[in-house]
């Protein structure tokens, strides 16, 4: 007995031309702006010379955390711009901060509204579990139809593959907050904004800043698979590496993405433990 298919990928290509032909205009538009920002960070930083981004990241690891990070931020730093890697270092910087950026502008909303409505959060909840165990590589299929190839696909990529930590943790550290405090909070009789500013928000920071840690990580690790649809940076040196068969070169460029990782999760991690202190 022959089974009737259920044409699901016809429908959501279906879904995704239809997409892409009705608001064709919103999409050039999100592509111009996010482009110009990509350019306009990229340039900021590519104009300093080498050894001033250094020093400023130096002195900000310093200040965050302590000397030993500000001195391996420099020793790291200076092996990429030793191995020719600077300016795809620059670049895969560059997309990483900007789609962080724009995931946590919409996942701690998100986040917020989910911790205060038990509806919100139990709808929520499903689609983040989705989200998070789809296969990295399928982001990249609709991105290519919205906004082409390039590293405007990549951020919208990117955005959508990083913020469900960020969400989660920010539903997380809220809910988490005593509820002894909540109910001190309302018998001085705070408004709900004002809980929410002054007692849940600061209790659950170090929570959310766990979130924008993952938030990071995530956004760096799509960025390099992202090179597969003309995202520029170490990605892109990695992939041409695999591409010309020189392992020599792929291996420079991942110990590259290692430092870069290893670089912001510590200074992430710092933040966070300064925020709780």
């Amino acid at each position: 007995m022959e089974i009737t298919r259920i044409p699901l990928g016809d429908w959501i290509e279906g879904g995704l031309n239809w997409l892409t032909s009705e608001y064709s205009v919103v999409t050039r538009a999100i592509s111009r702006v996010t482009q110009t920002g990509i350019e306009a960070l990229n340039d900021a930083l590519m104009w300093l010379p080498e050894w001033a981004l250094m020093a400023l990241i130096a002195i900000l690891c310093w200040r965050a955390s302590s000397y030993r990070l500000a001195i391996g931020a420099v020793a790291g730093l200076a092996l990429i711009w030793n191995l020719g890697l600077w300016n795809p270092m620059i670049e895969t910087l560059t997309l990483v901060v900007i789609a962080t950026l724009v995931a946590i502008v919409i996942a701690i909303p998100v986040g917020i509204g989910a911790a205060l409505s038990e509806r919100l959060y139990r709808g929520v909840m499903p689609i983040l579990d989705f989200m998070q165990t789809m296969p990295a590589f399928v982001y990249l299929i609709p991105a290519i139809p919205f906004f082409g190839i390039g590293s405007v696909s990549a951020i919208f990529a990117t955005v959508i593959f990083s913020m469900p930590p960020a969400i989660r943790f920010t539903a997380l550290g809220i809910r988490q907050v005593p509820v002894e405090l909540i109910e001190a909070a309302d018998a001085y009789g705070s408004t709900r904004s004002q809980k929410l500013f002054k007692v849940q928000l600061p209790l659950s920071l170090p929570t959310v800043m766990a979130g924008v840690n993952q938030t990071i990580m995530l956004a760096l690790s799509m960025v390099v698979i992202a090179a597969m649809i003309g995202a520029d940076g170490l990605g892109s040196e990695v992939w041409r590496a695999i591409q010309r068969l020189r392992p020599g070169d792929g291996f420079e460029a991942g110990i590259a993405v290692v430092i870069l990782a290893m670089l912001l999760d510590r200074l992430t991690q710092s933040l966070r433990r300064t925020r709780a202190k």
